[in-house]
């Protein structure tokens, strides 16, 4: 008995001082998104773009964002709007041919996903031999701001090859899990991303709202497998020399699932392609950050190990609740030990909170947001559910359609 108490003590105090420690990187990094400095573009455009939208029955939503990006403040010559029909069974394709895109129709029900269609119309352009000085995509169901195309071409004219944009939410205020998930994107957005960004360390990929040098591509190559293949792209661009680079001005506005079970499963497709990753990278990064002295790939390491550190928050808030029920008295090898006094984790945790309504304020959101404050932190205690699932069901790889069904238009948003 002694012996399992004294490795459940060293594994728990072990899981306690990593969970703290991230804590306080992730507190020191945030602190640099406080001050904002406004980018002003300085390059003509001249870059031309191919705008990829992969879709799967989204006959309801692509039409506004082909909308969007005909508006854009950007001249038409220099973008084409590529519309990946994939594996559609509605009117996706026609819609978006009466918008105006190039419509591209695939059908392969073996290789299922984004990822799978971004690799079909590459290969398909390479061998049409287009010529195009990068590519940017978006989900179907986005929307994207004016200058997001004019900011894109800047920066690609400054010297960077992979960027990614602000990733915004069109429908906030549609429900309580909308409105968490909005607020969590608002505080990564500010205190995790673009506090990177100053410090010049790689931005995460999200996967839409992303611009790619042509040549990256052909450098890096783009993989179609796995549930995060933006996640794991941007990994092989650092590994490659090619930092990811974070536009803050650049905004895509991304629809959030109305309910708490169509959250869980996107989170899950998410988490489960994250351990993935982790598994894969997590490792050569650390060797790597230590051999080149490289802030950034360590960096990206712990980005990656964040997953793991919300399942151990999770299992050790459930073991710390549960071990020390009075039912379990007296039981000494199912109990375990605060190392670390509670006061720190309740400092932590209203830390946490309080960046959050910064960040609200920082961005100047809407005064309905800090409502929903309220709900965030059982948001935040269902990530620990999801993560438990992900991790255990880490290689399943099956791809997962959200359906959107939010018709939004850009105007609407910018008179909003």
């Amino acid at each position: 008995m002694l012996l399992i108490d004294g490795m459940m003590d060293t594994l728990y105090l072990l899981a306690q001082g990593v969970t703290l420690l991230i804590a306080l990187y992730q507190f020191s990094i945030s602190l640099f998104g406080i001050v904002r400095r406004r980018e002003k573009t300085t390059h003509e455009a001249s870059k031309r773009f191919a705008v990829f939208i992969p879709a799967h029955n989204e006959e309801r939503v692509v039409g506004p964002l082909i909308e969007s990006l005909k508006s854009q403040h950007y001249p038409k010559e220099l973008f084409d709007i590529h519309l990946i029909a994939d594996n559609c069974t509605d009117h996706t394709a026609d819609v978006g041919r009466f918008h105006g895109a190039i419509v591209h129709e695939r059908q392969d029900l073996e290789n299922v996903g984004k990822g799978h269609a971004i690799k079909w119309i590459l290969d398909k352009l390479n061998v049409e031999r287009a010529s195009y000085d990068a590519i940017v995509m978006f989900d179907a169901d986005n929307l994207v701001h004016y200058d997001f195309l004019r900011i894109m071409n800047d920066k690609l004219c400054s010297g960077h090859r992979v960027i990614q944009g602000y990733l915004g939410v069109k429908n906030p205020f549609d429900t309580w899990i909308t409105v968490s998930l909005a607020i969590t994107y608002w505080f990564d957005n500010r205190m995790w991303q673009y506090a990177r960004s100053r410090l010049g360390l790689s931005c995460a990929l999200g996967g839409t709202g992303l611009c790619i040098d042509y040549s990256v591509l052909h450098s890096v190559g783009w993989k179609g497998s796995g549930l995060t293949e933006d996640l794991e792209f941007g990994v092989r661009c650092l590994q490659n020399g090619f930092v990811p680079v974070w536009a803050h001005d650049a905004i895509v506005y991304d629809e959030k699932p109305l309910s708490l079970i169509a959250s869980f499963h996107q989170r899950l497709r998410w988490l489960q392609g994250h351990f993935n990753c982790a598994r894969c990278f997590m490792g050569q990064l650390l060797r790597e950050s230590i051999r080149e002295r490289s802030f950034v790939k360590f960096d990206m390491a712990v980005y990656l190990f964040q997953p793991m550190r919300t399942l151990i928050v999770f299992a050790m808030s459930t073991m710390l609740y549960v071990f020390n029920l009075p039912a379990f008295e007296g039981t000494s090898s199912l109990h375990v030990q605060q190392f670390i006094p509670e006061p720190v984790w309740v400092l932590a945790s209203l830390v946490v909170f309080l960046e959050m309504a910064l960040a609200l304020a920082l961005e100047r959101v809407n005064w309905r947001a800090y409502v929903g404050l309220i709900l965030v932190p059982f948001f935040l205690w269902t990530w620990g559910l999801v993560s438990v699932q992900a991790f255990f069901t880490r290689r399943n790889e099956k791809w997962h359609h959200t359906q959107h069904r939010r018709v939004i238009r850009i105007d609407e948003l910018q008179e909003s």
